[in-house]
């Protein structure tokens, strides 16, 4: 990626995540431009949209039915409704530091008190109905259903908690959510818009071999193209054809859908996921090893294509073992690392693309040593 200077940087932010086949991957710019000389919306349906939709479904494996909108802040809202509506309950109990978009009913912050409202103009009341635990603690969350009897809708879960330090889920964890929501009569929604098609091309679900009765999908499905998708069981998204709304003028739009359908060729045709597994596993040790070298140590843990990145060491499995590390640190050198040419987020994700090689490899570790190189100990 190049700045206006013409100074270049080997990219793993990728767009906070959608550009997963690279910037402007000519299979998908195609299907863009030959698609948006027939009309980009048409107030109807139309084939490209069922086309795409039949194609995710083939991909995913699981689901019965999907619907498209545009981000994944909308897909997350509609599936907590359809889970209200497919149950009749209220509740939606979630987990710390995991970030399903930004409305006013599933934004937050940690708080003097726990956590709260994350924004000014936010309605704190709107978060009355959620209930905010820590991850990775079965227990709890069977805890927390027997104090709420009868009134949890949904248990909302990133499958790998990517967004707040590519946290995996412990053994079994996915497993007991998937038996007590089940054994509770709640639904398990599945928040896959960074992991769905990134962790494996059936998302966490293949993954971890987990099923879920709804799930969100963005970022990756349509290669850096405004695309999102909710899918799940049949009979609760059949709902959508009756009593519960979802609305939205582009929803399923030609651009958006001749993109997910190059994506899931892409997939399909040319698999990525071994090419990325092979560079983030090898960037990932040599960020470590660099580190050391230097006298640092740094904490990489994670999935090759969806990694985290900071001082300090610990082992972190949710949100507040992840603040042992020296997260403020890393932050302040992320400015070293854009300086010499790696272009990553302060947050300390870094994502690994399809586009990603033995180039990029050599240059982003070079790359690193001469910031880390620069960087007091100590």
């Amino acid at each position: 990626m190049w700045d206006l200077d013409g100074k270049d940087y080997v990219d793993h932010l990728l767009g906070q995540g959608p550009n997963f086949f690279g910037h402007a991957p000519p299979t998908i710019v195609e299907a863009v431009s030959d698609a948006i000389g027939r009309g980009i919306i048409f107030g109807g349906q139309h084939p490209l949209e069922l086309e795409a939709a039949e194609r995710m479904l083939g991909v995913l494996g699981w689901p019965d039915l999907i619907r498209f909108s545009m981000t994944g802040t909308e897909a997350v809202q509609a599936a907590i409704r359809l889970a209200r509506a497919h149950t009749g309950r209220s509740k939606i109990l979630r987990f710390e530091g995991q970030y399903h978009g930004w409305l006013d009913n599933v934004l937050i912050r940690p708080g003097t008190e726990g956590w709260e409202a994350a924004s000014a103009g936010q309605l704190a009341a709107d978060l009355g109905e959620s209930i905010i635990i820590p991850w990775n603690d079965p227990e709890r969350v069977r805890r927390e259903f027997e104090r709420s009897p009868g009134q949890i809708a949904a248990v909302i879960t990133e499958p790998a908690m990517i967004n707040s330090g590519a946290i995996p889920p412990l053994e079994g964890f996915l497993e007991s959510l998937r038996s007590i929501t089940a054994e509770h009569g709640a639904l398990l929604i599945f928040d896959e818009v960074i992991t769905g098609f990134r962790l494996a091309a059936g998302g966490g679900a293949e993954r971890f071999g987990v099923t879920p009765d709804l799930a969100t999908y963005g970022k990756a499905m349509a290669g850096g193209v405004p695309a999102a998708a909710f899918a799940g069981r049949g009979e609760i998204m059949e709902r959508l054809a009756s009593d519960t709304n979802h609305s939205g003028t582009l929803n399923g739009n030609a651009l958006s859908s001749a993109a997910v359908i190059a994506a899931m060729d892409l997939i399909e045709s040319d698999p990525p996921y071994e090419r990325i597994e092979d560079y983030g596993t090898a960037v990932m040790a040599g960020i470590e090893r660099i580190a050391a070298d230097h006298g640092h140590q740094m904490n990489v843990h994670g999935f090759p294509m969806a990694f985290h990145v900071s001082f300090g060491k610990a082992d972190v499995t949710d949100w507040r073992t992840l603040q042992s590390l020296d997260l403020d640190q890393y932050a302040r050198f992320t400015s070293a690392l854009v300086d010499a040419g790696v272009w990553v987020t302060g947050r300390g994700v870094w994502y690994s693309s399809a586009a990603h090689g033995a180039s990029e490899l050599a240059d982003v570790l070079e790359r690193f040593e001469a910031a880390i190189s620069g960087w007091p100990t100590g």
